[in-house]
């Protein structure tokens, strides 16, 4: 069975700018009938990390905001903390964060509630029909909310090839407990022959699982939880993953945890993405490196599958190859759609109505 992504490119004209169709794309698609009056509504969203600038725009966020609050429901932006160390690692720094990179209440015309909690310990444990699990552990105010609206950058991704809405849902709504559980079988290594034996990964280290053994930086997997904070702040890059070992079980993972995200919300959640400066990593890296595809648009869809499924569709199609590919030649990134897919969470199979 199809499902219905609406688009809009990036042309413009006087009197209906960007925001405008953004609007338009949010009512085209059943925002009004997906909110209820009173409904708390949770606007998940990257706020992006320090000195990163490829996340989505504070004002695009606002106009989602407006249009939820004319539906009657109550927005609030919401994300969860990290499993790295870093400016979203906990919710007084992940707040500051998201102020100083624009999401101020004044700018984004919602409140900010981290949805795991100070720590990222307030969680629920989520029953859900998986191959993997039988329950997965949610940020509490993701599960208390009374709907979702998940809005997506659309970029590459280390472990998933790109990171869309399914990415968004799945690690975005996880709780630390989680986002460990979906990267437990990462370990990371070091490749000594270029390693300098700085100490800045054993310093990063959240579970002192690395130490230094003749000048060589070592890490133990028996102590090792995954976050791969050590490969972000590598100086010399010298931290590596073998991607093609575990990318496939995490996205897999990635896609049961989008579903417990979803749970109970199916009919009060809606999907908005923005495939524009399609960055090669995650908006969890301190920095944004050029794009590796042109800017395309903004969808939008009440399946997530499909809604991603699209996205990838039309950057390969306007790129003329598939930069994800290109970018991550290990990673397979159809896994967590066919996962995804087969559990029911959506479907590959769309029809584009263009605005």
């Amino acid at each position: 069975m199809q499902s219905t992504v609406w688009f809009t490119d990036l042309s413009t004209r006087p009197g209906r700018s960007l925001l405008d169709k953004t609007s338009e794309l949010l009512r085209s698609a059943g925002l009004a009938e997906r909110i209820a009056p009173g409904d708390l509504t949770a606007v998940k969203l990257h706020f992006g990390e320090k000195g990163n600038t490829s996340f989505l725009r504070p004002i695009f966020v606002r106009r989602v905001v407006e249009e939820i609050a004319a539906a009657g429901g109550k927005p609030f932006l919401a994300d969860t903390n990290t499993l790295y160390l870093g400016g979203r690692s906990n919710a007084v720094d992940h707040i500051r964060t998201a102020i100083t990179n624009g999401f101020a209440f004044p700018v984004a015309d919602a409140p900010i509630v981290i949805a795991d909690g100070l720590r990222g310990e307030s969680a629920v444990k989520v029953p859900i029909e998986g191959k993997i699990y039988k329950e997965v552990s949610i940020g509490a105010e993701f599960v208390n909310a009374d709907a979702i609206v998940a809005l997506t950058h659309f970029k590459g991704h280390e472990l998933s090839g790109f990171g869309g809405a399914i990415k968004n849902l799945g690690m975005g709504c996880a709780s630390r407990a989680g986002k460990l559980s979906q990267h437990s079988t990462v370990s990371p290594f070091v490749d000594p022959s270029n390693c300098n034996g700085c100490g800045t990964c054993v310093a990063h280290c959240p579970a002192g699982a690395i130490t230094l053994v003749s000048a060589k930086a070592l890490i133990d997997p028996r102590e090792c939880i995954g976050c791969a904070d050590c490969i972000v702040v590598c100086p010399e890059h010298t931290v590596k993953i073998d991607w093609n070992e575990a990318a496939p079980l995490v996205q897999m993972k990635m896609a049961e945890h989008a579903i417990g995200a979803l749970q109970g919300k199916r009919g009060s959640s809606l999907f908005l993405t923005f495939v524009m400066q399609v960055s090669p990593f995650c908006d969890c890296y301190g920095n944004s490196d050029r794009p590796i595809a042109p800017d395309v648009g903004i969808l939008a869809s009440a399946d997530p599958v499909a809604l991603d499924q699209a996205c990838a569709d039309l950057v390969i199609s306007a790129s003329g190859r598939d930069p994800f590919r290109e970018t991550h030649p290990n990673i397979d990134w159809t896994i967590q759609l066919s996962h995804a897919e087969e559990l029911g969470l959506g479907s590959r199979k769309y029809e584009i109505r263009t605005l």
